[in-house]
């Protein structure tokens, strides 16, 4: 029986005590579609965009509420500066794709031995030279199609244009990521109550799954690394991992999506005693990430704060920049509809810190071959500064401050 949230409790009676957290927000409705269509629009007549492409996958969902993986078949849609929204569709799908629209639009139908991007063509017909956008996530056989066949169209990367309007997240975006974030912590806490000697990580991956689901995230784990002792050192797992031991270190990156919005967290500690290096390390990972948070400042640079963290890092005897034992990553990401997305928090990153960007801050310290420590929360900025999502670990005999 160990102490502190950590051990002593079975898979089974987790399960049974988890429950929807009461107060879910609602989805983004769509006039909040139609109000990021319009956003994009003006954006578009402010840089003289006569056109762009947004391709099937997050941006497509983003801009249009429309919901569709990529595949080999070209799906997607054109919009132009006058909010005109057209969807390009292979013919047979056009029931199904009517179904997932959110903002409605034009289809433009193609069928199966067509070549799409001759239909765009005689669609669009321009004569004169005109600037066709490119959603940057976009398959290079698709850019390339336009290239080929609407040469007179000069591409362009449109990921700027919409980095400027997903980096700011709404009311209802946070909302939902807050959300999202509240059932992740409950997830982690009883995650670590579960740990016993001998559990394997697929052990915990799959009640961790099953934990969000009871919870309300319906499709359960966006993803899922569980590491135990010297495994916990390489940040993105092993191939084949060890199963847990007494006084092993215990890393759970975890989180799920919740009306479209991801949530990620990462907790770190000690299944038994940790020893001398392990406990000073781990308190200098809690350190930093404070480092990193108090480096937030609206209108500075986002490489100001892992330039701030590494600096606090280094006075720590740690690094320098990616080194180890050190930090051998950025300090953070931001997060929305896509775990990882714009603004990235690494170095020479020049774009500015404003109000309503939301992102990680996880300084993790890897020791090499022996064990690493990630400490992950997320903050947004407000009108007032940076707020944390989750509250930090407390400590680490205590990391979910159970004896507060």
């Amino acid at each position: 029986m160990l102490k502190n949230g950590i051990g002593g409790s079975t898979i089974e009676k987790e399960l049974n005590k988890l429950k929807p957290i009461p107060g879910a927000p609602n989805p983004v409705a769509l006039d909040g579609f139609n109000e990021r269509l319009q956003k994009l629009c003006k954006l578009m007549q402010k840089e003289s965009v006569d056109m762009i492409y947004i391709n099937a996958g997050p941006n497509l969902y983003y801009f249009t509420g429309t919901r569709w993986s990529p595949s080999e078949r070209l799906v997607g849609a054109l919009l132009l500066p006058d909010e005109t929204l057209i969807y390009i569709v292979p013919d047979f799908e056009i029931g199904t794709i009517k179904d997932f629209m959110g903002v409605q639009g034009e289809i433009l139908a193609w069928e199966e031995h067509e070549n799409v991007f001759e239909v765009i063509s005689e669609k669009i017909a321009i004569k004169n030279e005109f600037r066709l956008g490119i959603d940057d996530t976009t398959a290079f056989r698709i850019s390339d199609g336009f290239t080929r066949h609407i040469q007179n169209a000069r591409q362009f990367s449109a990921e700027q244009l919409f980095m400027e309007c997903r980096m700011y997240k709404s009311k209802a975006e946070i909302k939902n990521i807050q959300y999202a974030m509240n059932i992740t912590m409950e997830v982690q806490k009883a995650a670590a109550r579960i740990l016993r000697i001998g559990i394997s990580t697929a052990e915990v991956v799959d009640f961790i799954d099953k934990a969000h689901k009871k919870m309300g995230a319906k499709n359960g784990s966006y993803f899922c690394i569980v590491l135990f002792g010297k495994d916990t050192s390489f940040p993105h797992g092993v191939k084949n991992p060890k199963d847990l031991e007494m006084d092993d270190i215990v890393l759970v990156d975890t989180g799920c999506e919740f009306n479209g919005y991801i949530s990620d967290i990462t907790r770190t500690y000690f299944f038994g005693k940790p020893n001398d290096k392990q406990r000073q390390i781990w308190q200098v990972e809690k350190d930093a990430q404070f480092a990193a948070f108090s480096a937030i400042q609206e209108n500075s640079a986002c490489g100001i704060i892992d330039d701030q963290t590494r600096k606090f890092l280094e006075k720590n005897n740690l690094g320098p920049q990616y080194q180890l034992p050190g930090l051998p990553h950025r300090v953070g990401h931001g997060i929305g509809i896509e775990i990882h997305e714009h603004p990235y928090i690494v170095k020479d990153n020049s774009i500015k810190l404003k109000e309503s960007m939301c992102f990680s801050i996880e300084p993790m310290i890897c020791v090499e071959n022996e064990f690493g420590v990630r400490l992950e929360d997320h903050v947004y900025i407000d009108e007032n500064g940076p707020v944390w999502f989750t509250e930090p670990a407390k400590s680490i005999e205590d990391p979910f401050g159970y004896n507060d």
